[in-house]
This record gives structure tokens, C-alpha cells and sequence, in this order.
């Protein structure tokens, strides 16, 4: 019989992705959707230290008042890399007479997808997540040490069974937590970097696809630690090497379960059109989501598996937005440009908020492109950070995304961020970046 947990943890998502909350005896489950939890507002517009927004109107202006945590009914989940048995809750903020905290990234997704239900949608996503598993016991970070040989890794081997086969004993437990925890983990790959992997978490609502990303993320990186390694999903952790991406598909369904893509045929609807045109057009504005830190930028260079022009194609991995061959039922849209240190929340919020906006306009992308994308002479993304800073917060497209609240708050801590980075080093910025995004 497995031991009964002795604590539980209970903990909402800031705006970077990051865990905040409480430790609390067990017997504080009986009472969690009772409101006995209690945070400040301010604990989810922190920044990746921690540390208080100097300019929030979130702590001193209000008193840095509480808010009350709430269940999202998602949990609890085991916490299977930790020695003893402890359940995690996930929890949402709330005002005290109930209503959803604008701050709360969770919320924020909520809300886009209560504008698809009220057209009689629901919109079906998968993640695909990648990482590396790293050696952090030195002054540098450097390839995993392979178990089998307790040698660090030399090369890349795309695909290659005799590399994932070298982590069995840690992918076979990653696998049955999944199981334990509810998460759909799909197939693991090794990937183009030295000892990066990718893992596929199956697709369901979105809602439950970003809890699924935002779990999987903290799973690995537990996982990783208890067979004395480091798990990193930051954008660029070595210079020199692939950098880790977070692509989303995602589908929309009528009340008929009709994917509202499929036209039977293979160019899809004038929906799927509209959507991908939306998702063009909120592409630059969406920047500081898919690419929210310093390190993320290092990951948007040319002719590295990071889109960089602004485009779509058919069955093109090096277009921003692909159409995934196969059966027209389940046509889909694959947005590639997000790394995998987002915070899952928000990155899917700003991507089926804009495929809306496109649909309600009635927008029409460019004609897509084939060949290489980084050959052509197209749109480009953002790759300064400062810039995506400010065309995030003065994006019209993104008000009727976003509320006005969050994206304030995102503003101020990007902007503290980016002044504090700016007196460290690349090396000091991994060190921070390593195991918080």
C-alpha cells in the first residue's frame, strides 16, 4: 500500500511560469475551495528572481494585498520526484467576493476560450516540448553524462534509439509519472542537440493541454534532479547548439465534434485561413509571449530551427506556421516560433486569441510560401527584447487578447528584467534561467 502524503503543496503560475505557493499539512485539502489560502496579489507579477516589481501598483500603492488561491479542479497530483509522498494542487487567483484576479495567466486563457464556447467551439491543442539534460556541477554547464558510460555526451544523434535507450532509467520513470500525474506524454525523440530530447504530450482542451505543458515542465525538471542531473527548457543553453522550442497544433471543433478546419480537401476552410491569418498579423505583438527573456533571443537566429520570417506553408518546418499534412479530419495549425521557456498559459492564450481575432475579422494570410523560409525575403520577427517589450504593451491587437491588467503587469516586470540582465553576463544568465523557465 503507498503511504499517505503528509503535506501538500498548493500553488498558482506568475507570469513567467513559475510555481508560487504554500506548503500546508494535508488536512488543508478538506478546506482549499473554502478560500484558506491566501497570497498577495503581487506574488504572480514577480520577476525571475523573485523579487517584487519596484513600480507595481500591486504592492505598496494597494498594500500589497491577498488575494485568495481556488482550485482549478485539475488536481491534486502526485509529486513523484520528491522522496517523500506530497500532492500538488493547482490553484487559481481570486478576489474575495469570487471574481477571477486579471493577473492570474490561467485566467487569462479562460477567458479566450469562453469567446470560442460562445460561438459553440472547442479548440483541441497538443504541445511539443523540448529540453536538455544537462551536467550544472561545474562552473559551466555541459552535456548530460551518459549512465552507461558516466562519460559526458560529444555529439548530436537526431533520432537515435541507442541515445534515448542510455536515459532508460530515466525516461521509464518520467513515463510512469506521467501516468500517475494524468499527463498524455506521447513519444520521446532525441533531438538535434547533444543530449536534447523532445517529448509530445497528446492532444485534449486546450485548457488541460496548457496545465499538461505547465506540469510535464515541472515533472522533468524534478525528475531530472532525483537521477542527479539537471532538466533545462530554457531557449539557448548553449551557444553553440540547438535551442529548445515549445511548437503548439491545435484544432477547433463545432457542437457537432466537426473540425471546423476540414473542408475534405487539403487546403482547409476559409476558417482555417481566417486563423492563420490572425495568427500572422499578432505575430511581432506576440513576441514578448514566445520569446519572454534575455536568453530567448539567442534562439532566433537564421537557419537554426527557429522561425525567424513571418509565414505559413504546407508540410514546411521552416515557416512560422505549418500546415501538417495527413487526413483532412484532423487538419490542424502547428505555430512553431515559441521556445520552451513560455509560460504554457499565456502562450496558448495569445495564439487562439489571435487565430479569433482573425476569424471574427474575417483577415486572409499571404499566400504561403515554399522552399526555404530563410532564404526569402519575408516579414521578420523581433529579435531584440526591448523592442518586443514595447510592441507587446502598445499592441491594439493584444488588448483584445490580454487584459489590460495583465499586460500592464507583463510590461513592468519585462522592463525590470531587462534592466537587471543587463549587468550579468551569459553565463549568469544561465545560471538564473536554467531551472526557473
Amino acid at each position: 500500500m503507498s503511504q499517505k502524503p503528509q503535506t501538500i503543496r498548493v500553488t498558482a503560475v506568475d507570469l513567467n511560469g513559475v510555481s508560487r505557493g504554500k506548503r500546508v499539512p494535508f488536512n488543508y485539502g478538506e478546506k482549499l475551495d473554502k478560500g484558506a489560502v491566501r497570497l498577495p496579489f503581487s506574488v504572480l507579477n514577480v520577476d525571475v528572481w523573485g523579487m517584487d516589481i519596484d513600480d507595481s501598483p500591486l504592492v505598496f500603492e494597494s498594500g500589497d494585498a491577498d488575494g485568495i488561491l481556488r482550485p482549478t479542479h485539475r488536481g491534486p497530483v502526485p509529486m513523484p520526484w520528491l522522496t517523500n509522498p506530497s500532492e500538488l494542487h493547482p490553484m487559481v487567483m481570486h478576489h474575495d467576493d469570487g471574481t477571477p484576479f486579471a493577473g492570474d495567466a490561467r485566467h487569462a486563457l479562460v477567458a479566450v476560450l469562453e469567446r470560442y464556447k460562445k460561438r459553440g467551439w472547442q479548440v483541441m491543442a497538443a504541445t511539443e516540448l523540448e529540453f536538455y539534460l544537462v551536467d550544472d556541477s561545474g562552473q559551466s554547464i555541459k552535456p548530460a553524462r551518459s549512465p552507461l558510460t558516466g562519460k559526458p555526451l560529444q555529439a548530436a544523434d537526431i533520432l537515435s534509439l541507442d541515445t534515448l535507450d542510455a536515459f532508460d532509467g530515466f525516461f521509464t520513470d518520467l513515463y510512469a509519472a506521467s501516468a500517475d500525474m494524468d499527463l498524455p506524454a506521447q513519444a520521446a525523440i532525441s533531438e538535434s542537440g547533444v543530449g536534447q530530447f523532445e517529448v509530445n504530450l497528446n492532444h485534449s482542451d486546450a485548457l488541460k493541454a496548457a496545465d499538461d505543458a505547465w506540469l510535464f515542465k515541472t515533472l522533468v525538471r524534478g525528475m531530472a534532479r532525483k537521477h542527479d542531473m539537471a532538466a533545462t527548457f530554457m531557449a539557448k543553453p548553449f551557444e553553440t547548439d540547438a535551442g529548445n522550442g515549445m511548437h503548439v497544433h491545435f484544432s477547433v471543433v463545432d457542437a457537432d465534434g466537426q473540425n471546423i478546419f476540414d473542408n475534405g480537401g487539403f487546403d482547409g476552410t476559409p476558417a482555417l485561413h481566417h486563423a492563420i491569418a490572425g495568427c500572422i498579423k499578432a505575430m511581432p505583438a506576440s513576441m514578448l509571449i514566445f520569446a519572454p527573456h534575455a536568453n530567448s533571443y539567442a534562439r532566433m537566429v537564421s537557419g537554426a530551427h527557429a522561425p525567424t520570417g513571418i509565414s505559413w506553408a504546407h508540410e514546411n518546418r521552416t515557416a512560422a506556421i505549418r500546415i501538417p499534412g495527413g487526413a483532412p479530419t484532423a487538419r490542424r495549425i502547428e505555430h512553431r516560433v515559441a521556445g520552451g521557456d513560455i509560460n504554457p498559459y499565456l502562450m496558448l492564450a495569445v495564439v487562439l486569441g489571435a487565430a479569433l481575432t482573425g476569424i471574427e475579422d474575417g483577415q486572409m494570410p499571404p499566400a504561403p510560401i515554399s522552399g526555404n523560409a530563410y532564404d526569402q525575403d519575408l516579414p521578420q520577427l523581433p529579435t531584440d527584447w526591448a523592442d518586443a517589450i514595447d510592441l507587446f504593451g502598445t499592441s491594439e491587437i493584444i488588448t483584445r487578447i490580454l487584459p489590460a491588467d495583465l499586460i500592464r503587469n507583463m510590461v513592468l516586470t519585462k522592463r525590470q528584467e531587462l534592466r537587471k540582465m543587463a549587468a550579468l553576463n551569459a553565463a549568469e544568465q544561465i545560471a538564473i534561467y536554467l531551472e526557473s523557465v
